[in-house]
């Protein structure tokens, strides 16, 4: 990359000579041309063009930082654009083909106003055209470019391959200014704070996002919702420019401009939600830590017409030892009363799609393979005939997730799930509730995900290998773990932000784990920076523990609440606990985080309340119901070991 990089951004090709103007900005030296070119496939026989967008990651950020816009603001795009070609771009002698929607034609470059980044242009002769209509003829051709004063913007002009190199630096600019207003640019960036380098802000987190695209790094569901919110936010804001731009021509205070100013304002808070959204998904570390909301579209299938439930056998081959083994002890127990119906596959993502509500699926030793994506909608049973590390389902081929799951009542049990080349996590559970007990779970990315309004509930098992968080708990959700291992993951469990008034305080049960050996904490909580208007959280925290002979109470606004409402009674231990372990000068390190995670999470939802309540005193509500009020989150964190997480046990995560 960095040959490439030195190739394609010469030291000496941003030098001025002695006896030359900056403008004359070339690589006539080069011997010969360092691009590959582009042979066309329409019916026109057009001259081939530099082929310039199959350009690295790096050798676009190198010029857009060095060369094209350094430090500059949003307001001075342009004009840092217009200097940069200026210095690179041959101001005439060389043909392009200037492509639009409709047609294509081959062009002349006569002369370049930088100011404006648009090319004098004339046809070129003979005269080349090719058009999906059959009215674009030579005298139309000429009225069109007479209306345009013939100046074309330059990135709509792919230039004519040269083997000489003496126009391998105009494509080149040419390509870095089509790529930046195709895929970074935005209509509204210049209306934004202009106080920041805009290179930083904007451009090298859209730049990434990009290429993180086109990678697979990014999962389709997060690709197609960033499209529609950048759909949904040009039209807005098209909206918005066309109702301020009639406000500001009008000089009269009439009722009707009133209006259109409350109009402009509703437009311009929407355009600001959705940039924010924006920038959520630009930012590789908020686009993690916040991921998205998946829908899925599968649909469960229900019971079978006649009711009956089948039991699925995976095995590659079937022994007579091992269908003995499976009869005597699963498929005729001495209790079963009814005759049981069988079907054998040899691939676990045959049996799972084969499957109806109520079905179970016994997977027999052996290591499957998968190319697939196990989508899993109705409430069945996956059991592994063994042990995990001797069933094993290892999914190959790239891929958005391995397993997802919607079903209302869902069991994986006695697997070894094994990931790779994968966007999103091992197991994502959207809806209902999920099982997964004596599985052991080698991830790729994110480990175990559990959606709002989901439940999970896993024990005894093994998590590791995941390059994001091991278990990521989404608010308004229900997740249990009770005796599992989380380690060598970059964070143990991470927490989403449940702060928000749209969402409900999840439901967390964390119970005799072993979490360790993670890059960063054992447990992050992903929450806003405090406001000011909201009580610190140390505050709450020891208004909570600070005197536990009393009944604590938490004054919020005139109201009072009881600390038995907020959560569980395992929180008064906890509290104990801590002011224990306050008193003694030595404190575990491989139990110390249950009371502090526990402290944090209640206080946090404590805060939720409050912010609840003083939304509703704005809005003049001075009393609610008890039910709306009671947003606290259930917590029991006992029992949990922390050991060698590289940051500690538990950690915020601050945005």
């Amino acid at each position: 990359w960095e040959l490439r990089l030195v190739t394609f951004f010469p030291s000496e090709l941003f030098q001025e000579d002695d006896d030359d103007s900056c403008s004359d900005y070339g690589s006539r030296d080069k011997s010969g041309t360092i691009l590959g070119r582009i042979v066309p496939d329409g019916n026109v026989l057009f001259p081939d063009t530099f082929q310039t967008n199959h350009l690295l990651f790096y050798e676009r950020f190198k010029a857009y930082q060095d060369y094209i816009l350094a430090d500059c603001k949003a307001s001075e795009v342009k004009e840092f654009t217009a200097e940069y070609l200026e210095k690179v771009l041959e101001p005439s002698g060389w043909q392009a083909i200037w492509r639009t929607n409709v047609f294509e034609v081959l062009v002349e470059v006569v002369d370049v106003e930088y100011s404006t980044l648009k090319a004098v242009v004339r046809l070129s002769e003979p005269f080349l055209c090719d058009s999906h209509v059959s009215t674009f003829t030579l005298e139309c051709m000429q009225e069109l470019l007479e209306l345009k004063k013939h100046q074309l913007p330059v990135q709509e002009l792919w230039v004519v391959f040269d083997e000489s190199g003496e126009f391998d630096q105009t494509a080149l600019a040419i390509e870095h200014v089509r790529f930046f207003y195709q895929h970074i640019w935005r209509s509204w960036d210049e209306e934004d704070e202009d106080d920041f380098d805009y290179f930083v802000r904007c451009v090298e987190p859209r730049l990434r996002l990009h290429y993180d695209i086109l990678e697979d790094r990014v999962p389709s569901g997060l690709i197609a919702d960033y499209h529609n919110l950048l759909s949904q936010c040009e039209v807005l804001y098209r909206k918005f420019v066309n109702l301020r731009s009639g406000i500001s021509s009008s000089d009269s205070d009439s009722e009707a401009e009133n209006v259109s100013m409350v109009e402009g304002l509703k437009l311009y808070d929407e355009i600001e939600h959705l940039k924010q959204k924006l920038k959520l998904i630009e930012n590789p570390l908020l686009r993690y830590v916040f991921g998205y909301q998946k829908h899925t579209g599968l649909q469960a299938k229900g019971s079978r017409p006649m009711g009956t439930k089948i039991t699925h056998v995976v095995s590659s081959t079937i022994m007579a030892s091992l269908l003995e083994s499976l009869l005597r002890e699963k498929l005729c127990p001495e209790t079963c009363d009814e005759e049981l119906e069988i079907q054998f596959h040899s691939d676990p993502l045959t049996a799972v799609s084969a499957c109806y509500e109520g079905d179970t699926v016994i997977i027999c030793p052996g290591h499957y393979v998968v190319d697939g994506m196990f989508c899993i909608a109705d409430s069945i049973e996956l059991e592994g005939y063994g042990l995990p590390d001797d069933v094993v389902i290892e999914k190959r081929g790239k891929g958005d997730n391995f397993v997802d799951c919607t079903g209302a009542n869902i069991r994986l049990s006695s697997l070894k799930l094994v990931q790779h080349d994968a966007v999103e996590g091992i197991l994502s559970v959207h809806h209902g509730k999920t099982t997964l007990e004596n599985c052991v779970l080698q991830c790729e990315t994110t480990g175990v995900t559990v959606r709002t309004s989901a439940e999970l509930l896993m024990k005894n098992s093994d998590l590791y290998g995941a390059k994001g968080a091991g278990v990521e708990i989404y608010p308004g959700s229900t997740c249990t773990l009770l005796d599992n291992g989380i380690h060598h993951c970059k964070e143990g469990i991470l927490i989403k932000d449940f702060l928000d008034e749209h969402y409900d305080s999840p439901k967390i049960t964390m119970v005799n784990n072993v979490i360790h050996n993670n890059e960063g904490y054992g447990v992050v909580l992903v929450k806003p920076t405090v406001s000011s208007d909201v009580k610190d959280i140390s505050v709450i925290t020891s208004s909570l523990f600070s005197d536990l002979g009393n009944t604590q109470t938490i004054q919020s606004n005139g109201e009072k609440e009881n600390v038995e409402d907020l959560g569980h009674p395992e929180l008064h231990e906890c509290a104990m606990d801590e002011l224990e372990l306050h008193e003694r000068a030595e404190i575990s390190e491989q139990t110390e985080g249950n009371c502090e995670i526990a402290n944090e999470l209640v206080a946090t939802s404590v805060k939720k309340s409050q912010m609840h309540k003083k939304r509703l005193s704005e809005l003049g509500i001075t009393e609610a119901d008890d039910n709306i009020m009671s947003q606290e989150m259930f917590v029991s964190i006992v029992g949990n070991q922390f050991k060698r997480n590289g940051k500690g046990s538990f950690g915020t995560f601050l945005f």
